[in-house]
């Protein structure tokens, strides 16, 4: 019986005499055990007897008496799951300590009054089949915590006034929580106990129609971010909203230059937020922030640290690279020197201190079709063997079927 499985009984054993506790308490649990031991912090015996502990808090029953069905993505434990076939992926992909959750597609829609709406449809991995099913059409943002049992929902047309928690096992949403300011995007905590809600006048996702006489008479981005929020999950408290608007970086015509979703996100440990930079400048491609709104330097780790999704390694001892078809540079975070290179053009995902998921091509195979035609692929650290995990997306950037990847730690 592996750990995770003694955690389980431990929790179901000590759930009749319980009281109720925060929603996704047990995941948060479970996930942060996980990450603890893939950096080598605790022992499976210190963990099992920490999750004891506390396990007279944890319900496991749901309201029917019923006990809780386990998720796909832990019931399914191969260390790769793989369908090198499909594309868009209809079945659970996993490597590692990482998972699919789900993806996106999108496409730019033409409005009445000569704007553009960006639409993003989802597709969010069923906890019950083990397969991607199209997300309730609601739902204009998604992003699925740690765990994989709880999604933070926003409603479209964005901004949104509540922050919705999906329960990926039953599709309901089983809380909402309201905020003061109109919010377009929301980000989990490493640890999946908060939640960074940035704020925005308009959607982000919109494209304006500029004036006729504008040289450029394609509808254009916008820069309408006020500030952010920091949600605590469990007891839903809204944090004080911290003024952040974004740069504007007009021309002479007018126009906005830099992205219209500035985001803000988390670091490595949870601790600072950063956005990236539209245009980096001296080497800068993120700009640093505390918790309470001030300007910050970067982390130790991450002073080197550039567009890469998957950053820094889980050990924190490796940070990813900007790549190319030609493949991707491993740094050394504390120097920023160069120390390895992977097969793969954009690395997305850390499956654990040495592996990678990431767009790309299997270096025997690719056939210089360009960067568009690519699968995701798990790569390692120090080799250049690579691993398909779903067949190719088509070979262009604007293709309606493109889809785009969710992580989330399983």
């Amino acid at each position: 019986m592996n750990v995770d499985d003694l955690v389980r009984d431990a929790l179901r054993a000590e759930a009749a005499d319980t009281a109720p506790v925060p929603d996704g308490f047990a995941d948060r649990v479970l996930a942060a055990r996980r990450r603890r031991t893939r950096r080598g912090l605790l022992g499976a015996a210190a963990v099992t007897a920490v999750v004891v502990a506390v396990a007279v808090a944890v319900p496991v029953l749901d309201g029917s008496g019923k006990e809780d069905v386990r998720p796909a993505s832990q019931t399914q434990t191969a260390d790769v799951i793989a369908h090198p076939d499909q594309s868009p992926p209809r079945d659970l992909i996993a490597a590692g300590n990482t998972a699919l959750a789900g993806y996106t597609t999108g496409k730019r829609i033409k409005l009445d009054n000569g704007d553009e709406l960006f639409k993003r449809t989802f597709w969010v991995l069923d906890q019950k089949t083990g397969k991607y099913e199209k997300a309730d059409k609601r739902w204009a943002w998604i992003d699925v915590a740690p765990g994989m049992r709880t999604a933070a929902v926003l409603e479209g047309e964005l901004p949104a006034r509540r922050i919705g928690l999906l329960n990926l096992l039953t599709g309901e949403v089983e809380r909402w929580i309201p905020v003061d300011h109109p919010i377009a995007g929301v980000e989990w905590s490493p640890d999946g106990s908060r939640l960074s809600a940035t704020a925005y006048s308009k959607n982000p996702d919109r494209l304006i129609d500029l004036p006729n006489d504008h040289p450029d008479n394609e509808p254009q981005p916008h820069g309408s971010r006020t500030g952010f929020m920091v949600v605590d999950v469990d007891s839903g408290k809204v944090g004080p909203f911290r003024s952040l608007p974004q740069k504007k970086t007009d021309d002479k015509f007018g126009m906005f230059l830099g992205n219209s979703r500035e985001d803000l996100r988390w670091s490595h440990d949870g601790t600072l937020l950063y956005e990236q930079l539209a245009m980096g400048g001296d080497g800068e491609n993120r700009k640093w922030y505390t918790q309470e709104g001030q300007k910050t330097k970067p982390p130790a780790g991450e002073r080197y640290a550039g567009w890469p999704e998957a950053g820094l390694s889980p050990d924190g001892k490796t940070l990813a690279g900007d790549g190319s078809d030609k493949g991707s540079p491993i740094f050394d975070p504390a120097t920023g020197k160069q120390i390895g290179k992977v097969p793969g053009q954009q690395l997305l995902a850390w499956a654990d201190n040495k592996r990678i998921i990431a767009w790309g091509c299997d270096p025997k195979k690719c056939d210089g079709k360009g960067e568009f035609r690519n699968q995701l692929l798990l790569v390692t650290v120090g080799s250049r063997k690579a691993v398909p995990l779903s067949d190719f997306r088509k070979a262009s950037d604007d293709y309606p079927g493109r889809w785009s990847p969710l992580f989330a730690d399983r």
